[in-house]
């Protein structure tokens, strides 16, 4: 399975365990709502964006300004509640592999200000991109649109941690169109994203397992291709075995068993830190791994094929 840090499917997720009848069993981790956003673009919504509406009525008695206000309470609130219902539908059918009825869903609120919509959408995107009956043409549409609905996720609430999650992600995906240089170039971006995410939150398995597998893919790089990014840039990305290793061990941590291709990744980092031992033991639970999705199908054979080679 060839190594690039976009190319593998990425459960972004949150701290609630959703469990549906039919389904996997999915971590959805650290989505905290984000209602102060949503009670703001309500807000304005149902005031026609003038804030400071209230303050210019017309004389109104008391009891008529306080009919008014609940009105608009009311309001606030069931758009609230409506929004809540939205996203857990979302997540419902993330969690149960319905990618075209989830991206169906969401584009109905591609306009919206609320990242928790946006970043979701760029996910659903970039995950009918992936999918084997998607032309050439429309996965490339796709992977630029979901690598815009992240960029402005980013721009309603830069302190949303899925949002630089998925625009590190997206953004090296357009990198397999931009050609090397930019490829090469957008790696500084997509590793500060990633880590601005791990900032935000730490217990996001994910995000920290992102990170492992950047610093893996330039560990790995040949001679020549870093003479290549050398001829490119003064001071081309660089990173150890050592320090990705870290950041898997780090995941495994955060959330135990919680993907396949972080235990296939540690087994293989072990493999290039030539410790067949430690090796064997994480391509054996690689192995081992309750095969729900294609992508964990893969897992399973490289796994087996790698334990085959080294004689395990």
């Amino acid at each position: 399975m060839k190594m690039t840090l976009g190319a593998h499917f990425l459960r972004c997720s949150a701290r609630n365990v959703l469990s549906v009848p039919g389904c996997k069993t999915v971590n959805i981790r650290g989505h905290r709502r984000q209602h102060w956003t949503t009670f703001r673009n309500i807000t304005s919504t149902t005031t026609g964006g003038k804030t400071a509406f209230l303050l210019t009525l017309p004389t109104l008695s008391y009891l008529s300004l306080e009919a008014y206000k609940k009105v608009q309470s009311d309001a606030v609130v069931h758009a609230l509640e409506k929004a809540e219902e939205v996203v857990e539908q979302a997540d419902y059918l993330y969690s149960c592999g319905e990618t075209e009825k989830l991206y169906q869903l969401l584009l109905q609120y591609k306009d919206s200000d609320d990242a928790e919509f946006l970043w979701r959408l760029a996910r659903a995107s970039r995950d009918v991109s992936l999918l084997a009956h998607i032309a050439a043409n429309e996965k490339k549409r796709l992977t630029y649109e979901a690598f815009e609905y992240t960029k402005k996720a980013l721009e309603k609430n830069d302190a949303c941690f899925a949002a630089h999650k998925w625009f590190a992600v997206c953004l090296s995906d357009i990198g397999d169109y931009e050609g090397v240089k930019v490829k090469i170039g957008n790696s500084y971006i997509i590793k500060k994203h990633l880590e601005r995410a791990i900032e935000l939150n730490p217990k996001d398995a994910t995000s920290i397992h992102i990170l492992g597998y950047w610093c893996f893919a330039f560990a790995e790089l040949a001679w020549y291709q870093r003479k290549v990014a050398a001829m490119i840039f003064a001071s081309p990305p660089t990173a150890t075995y050592e320090e990705a290793l870290a950041f898997f061990l780090k995941a495994e941590e955060v959330d135990p068993n919680f993907y396949s291709m972080n235990l296939l990744m540690l087994g293989k980092t072990y493999l290039a830190m030539k410790d067949t031992e430690k090796a064997v033991h994480w391509l054996s639970k690689a192995k081992e791994y309750p095969p729900h999705t294609e992508e964990d199908k893969q897992v399973h054979k490289e796994a087996l094929d790698l334990l085959r080679k080294i004689g395990a």
